[in-house]
């Protein structure tokens, strides 16, 4: 197939393409920087400035499945409110672009996959969360609401639409999991906050394998967990990553500390929820890392 992939560069979308191109799909990579896209066989850098029609809206009205990973990363600073609109925009904005140029095209995609992130749900104490949960309140909440109508409209269109509401998402060299290492480095790592908030995770190969996933099964859509079947609060995952890099887990970081040092993005760290990957699990996707302890250790 002719795939295009917008947001092709990041952390999930390098190793994204890279599985693609094994599985023989023509890959094409919208992004603000092509120099960042490695020259390979059967991949097409286009720039694009996550906007306005362009060059690449050819591109996507000639594909066969659109994947949307465009968006500002949500850790890169404290929340400004210059930042949070930047956050919002670049999510908003990039997804409405695709919308617009699916509805100019003649030729529409038979599949459409968004991002999104379990912040949707906002933070939950106690209980499980699936797909069926109602939308929580507060920044990362209402970024995902706006995110997920964005893309949802994109089915009045005629494409399937699957949205991909992401946990912490660890893997080799980049994400939430290489911001964590250096205390745990240090000898001084442990659990943030109390220990006790939900840590919903999922290896980055699974959230690659559920997009595959997603592209050969047609009765999945909507919204979907991307998130391991092994659950763990923060406390149980500080201690895996401090077995997996042979060093203790004993520090914790009190929450009025996190809170002075990041301000209200601290809440995204001192809050969780119980994700289940209801629909995955139902559907028989079978991850590659549904245990934290083999997930780290392929890591390091």
């Amino acid at each position: 197939m002719k795939i295009v992939v917008a947001g092709g560069t990041g952390f999930i979308g390098s190793s994204l393409v890279r599985l693609l191109r094994l599985e023989g799909h023509d890959v094409v990579v919208l992004t603000r920087d092509p120099g960042k896209v490695p020259h390979a066989p059967g991949v097409t850098r286009v720039g694009w400035d996550g906007a306005t029609q362009g060059e690449w809206t050819a591109h996507v009205q000639g594909a066969d499945a659109v994947i949307n990973l465009a968006g500002e990363s949500i850790g890169g600073g404290r929340w400004t409110a210059t930042r949070k609109r930047l956050i919002v925009a670049s999510r908003v904005n990039a997804t409405r672009a695709l919308s617009e140029s699916i509805r100019l095209g003649e030729k529409k995609p038979f599949l459409f996959i968004s991002s999104s992130a379990v912040g949707y749900y906002g933070p939950v104490e106690s209980g499980d969360v699936t797909e069926d949960h109602p939308p929580g309140s507060g920044f990362l909440a209402d970024v995902c609401l706006r995110w997920e109508q964005e893309a949802l409209a994109v089915g009045e269109l005629g494409p399937r639409v699957v949205i991909l509401r992401t946990g912490i998402v660890i893997g080799e060299k980049g994400g939430a999991l290489e911001k964590m290492l250096l205390p745990f480095r240090l000898y001084a790592g442990g659990p943030i906050g109390s220990g006790r908030q939900w840590f919903p995770w999922v290896h980055r190969d699974d959230v690659a394998g559920v997009i595959l996933f997603a592209l050969g099964n047609a009765a999945l859509a909507g919204p979907v967990n991307v998130v391991a079947p092994e659950r763990v609060d923060m406390k149980a995952f500080c201690a895996a990553l401090g077995r997996a890099l042979s060093r203790p887990s004993w520090l914790s970081v009190p929450a009025p500390a996190l809170r002075a040092a990041l301000g209200e993005m601290a809440d995204m760290i001192l809050t969780g929820q119980r994700v289940v990957p209801a629909k995955l699990l139902t559907m028989g996707y079978r991850f590659r890392y549904p245990a934290l302890a083999a997930a780290l250790d392929s890591v390091f």
